[in-house]
Formats: structure tokens, sequence, C-alpha cells
């Protein structure tokens, strides 16, 4: 695949010692001819080359995520 990964942020992980969460841009996730989308990388240690656990989301579900999100921040 032609992917390449731009960097938009990157954090530590809360409750972890050395954990990060790595927000990125992926262009040509799945191909040439596939939108980019936004990459969210959980990283249990932060000097992994690759996160533990990794989801893609598109343009079209961020906003519907970011108020999920918000729902859930108020439950906890």
């Amino acid at each position: 695949m032609g992917d390449r990964a731009i960097e938009i942020d990157t954090f530590a992980l809360e409750g972890t010692r050395s954990g990060k969460i790595e927000v990125a841009k992926i262009v040509n996730p799945y191909g040439e001819e596939s939108e980019p989308v936004a990459s969210i990388g959980i990283f249990l240690d932060r000097y992994s080359e690759e996160p533990d656990w990794k989801v893609h989301i598109p343009k079209g579900n961020i906003d519907r995520l970011i108020e999920a999100l918000k729902k859930v921040k108020g439950q906890l």
C-alpha cells in the first residue's frame, strides 16, 4: 500500500509508565485511490515502532466520534 503518515500530535497515555497516544493523518491508507483517514495509535511503550491498538476514522465519521467521546467522558 502507498500509505504515508503525517503526525499531528503525540501525548502520554494516562495510567501507563511509558505509553503514548499518537494521532496522525494517513494518506492513501488502502491504496492510491483511497481517501485519507485520521489514525489513532495506542502504544503501551512509547519506544515501540508499532501501536498495540490502532483505529482509522474516515473524515465523515470524525464529528460523530467526537460527540460520542464527549458523552463517554461525561459518564466517567
